[in-house]
């Protein structure tokens, strides 16, 4: 693959700098040479050549990647591929009240429509231990909830333990962080939208399926249980 660039080739998009050009080049670089965590990069100078720029251009480029965390320099062996951590600058960044209305919106859609989809891995990893914890969890709720919205606590109490039987790290991850999106999407007044509330299925209806039902019958209870908030959105 050709890399090296002439001078109207960085007019074609003024809004893309040289430095994000080399940064876009270096990453199909290191896929072309089908590099991997851990591998060690080539020298500078060899990079610079390769992608026809200077190396003070490429050493900018290369910082960038070190701050995204797909690059690392270690000890008696240069500069190596790294694995990065794909949710951390997301997690520095998600504060409700800097982000606009339609990306607030965006997030509390994301995270119904991720819990709606869980039932498979649910019902693939779910034990007895953890069933009768979720019991546990819903035993101090009234006995009709159906008509009632829980307080923050409860829900990060019950639906975490959800994200908890996945297994699934990466989801964990987003539940920690969308569950203050959502609280605060639902009591900012972003979604004015007034509804007739209607009865939605409870924890503890879910976990009497998730004991007694089928994935398929899950992500019906699942998108029963936020019908509330799907009439705001729709």
């Amino acid at each position: 693959m050709e890399y090296v660039h002439s001078q109207s080739d960085f007019k074609l998009n003024e809004n893309l700098t040289l430095v994000d050009k080399v940064e876009t080049d270096l990453l199909e670089f290191f896929n072309d040479k089908q590099f991997k965590a851990g591998d060690v990069i080539p020298k500078e100078i060899e990079l610079s050549a390769q992608l026809g720029v200077s190396r003070t251009v490429l050493r900018e480029a290369l910082l960038r990647l070190r701050m995204r965390g797909m690059l690392d320099t270690k000890k008696k062996r240069g500069t190596v591929i790294t694995n990065p951590d794909l949710l951390s600058l997301i997690e520095k960044t998600l504060y409700p009240g800097i982000l606009d209305n339609a990306t607030l919106r965006d997030i509390f859609e994301l995270r119904m429509v991720m819990e709606i989809g869980m039932g498979d891995l649910i019902f693939e990893r779910v034990t007895q231990n953890d069933i009768d914890e979720l019991y546990a969890i819903v035993a101090n709720e009234p006995i009709n909830t159906e008509d009632m919205l829980f307080d923050s606590e409860q829900e990060i109490r019950f639906h975490g333990k959800l994200y908890d039987i996945t297994g699934n790290e990466t989801l964990r991850r987003f539940q920690r962080m969308l569950l203050p999106i959502f609280k605060y999407v639902h009591e900012s007044g972003i979604l004015k939208k007034q509804v007739q509330q209607k009865k939605f299925v409870s924890h503890r209806g879910i976990v009497d399926v998730i004991q007694h039902g089928t994935p398929e019958a899950l992500r019906n209870a699942m998108r029963n249980h936020f019908e509330n908030h799907f009439q705001r959105l729709f």
